[in-house]
């Protein structure tokens, strides 16, 4: 089990009631076991970090990037953040709004290509 700071708790319970339109469809894709038997949690606090999504007997981290992730400040904050993930043996795996709403089967493919 990954720590994490206790102040993330009410935020990422108030994260899972505003899911982006993205995240929502990606839920409900994985949610229930549904990528070859995997349990995902999502907004989901790991370290001093919220993550979108998490398998822990994956040790796999999925993150649905906006808009917002191409200004150049969030991108350094989103390396630092899978920096973070990768130092403690945690794969990440970032997609866009756009692929997850357009391509969603290639989104999946990827998933459970990075599951064991």
């Amino acid at each position: 089990m990954i720590p994490y700071q206790s102040k993330l708790k009410e935020p990422s319970i108030n994260l899972r009631v505003t899911m982006t339109v993205a995240e929502k469809r990606l839920w409900e894709k994985i949610k229930g076991r549904k990528i070859k038997g995997f349990r995902f949690n999502r907004q989901k606090p790991l370290g001093a970090f919220i993550v979108d999504f998490y398998c822990r007997k994956a040790k796999l981290v999925i993150e649905v990037d906006g808009g917002i992730h191409l200004k150049e400040e969030i991108r350094r904050e989103d390396q630092n953040k899978d920096e973070y993930f990768e130092s403690i043996g945690l794969r990440v795996l970032r997609f866009t709004n756009e692929e997850v709403l357009t391509q969603i089967e290639y989104v999946l493919e990827k998933i459970e290509r990075a599951l064991p």
